[in-house]
């Protein structure tokens, strides 16, 4: 444990910083996997909506830096192709 002050206020600023990283991070991968899901399983429709709300995660995380651009790219390109590949 740091005893000088700002070493103090650091780490507590990583915590909070590191909550919220982790809840972007994981509420990405579940709109992933529920577009994944909908496409094997649901229809077109039901899979799109579901498919905006993954893009909107996938940018966020992106922007915040979590995930590097061109996974996010990649996975955006992805999940399009699926869903465009329905009947």
């Amino acid at each position: 444990m740091p005893n000088i002050t700002s070493a103090k206020k650091r780490v507590r600023s990583n915590a909070r910083k590191a909550e919220v990283n982790t809840l972007v991070r994981s509420s990405m991968r579940t709109a992933v996997k529920n577009v994944e899901k909908t496409v094997t399983a649901g229809t077109k429709e039901e899979a799109s909506n579901k498919l905006n709300i993954a893009l909107q995660r996938i940018d966020k995380a992106c922007n915040s830096g979590l995930v590097h651009k061109n996974k996010a790219a990649r996975l955006k390109s992805r999940l399009t192709k699926a869903v465009n590949s329905m009947e």
